[in-house]
């Protein structure tokens, strides 16, 4: 099962960390472990939670809490510079009123 991993899914906090949310892979499961990530409208506090090319997350993000809707479009192979990490996803709270 493993090898499924990275393929067909990938850990919450691995791909966030992929896509540049936070410098370390531990502060990456420490937000999540503190509440507010929905993935595909359903609440999450486990960092270990299975994300997959489709799926959408929502969360508050810097220290205005602005709130961020990505639907992610593909799984991180590492962690790249920041135009590559914006590949893994779409924003679509980039229309939204603040």
């Amino acid at each position: 099962m493993a090898e499924a991993e990275d393929r067909d899914w990938q850990r919450l906090d691995k791909w966030l960390w992929c896509a540049r949310v936070a410098k370390t892979r531990a502060a990456c499961a420490r937000l999540v472990e503190a509440g507010g990530f929905r993935v595909n409208r359903q609440p999450t506090d486990k960092p270990h939670a299975k994300l997959r090319p489709g799926d959408v997350l929502t969360f508050a993000l810097g220290s205005r809490g602005d709130v961020r809707i990505w639907q992610v479009v593909a799984l991180g192979l590492r962690r790249g510079p920041a135009p590559e990490a914006a590949g893994l996803y779409q924003d679509l709270s980039a229309g939204l009123e603040p």
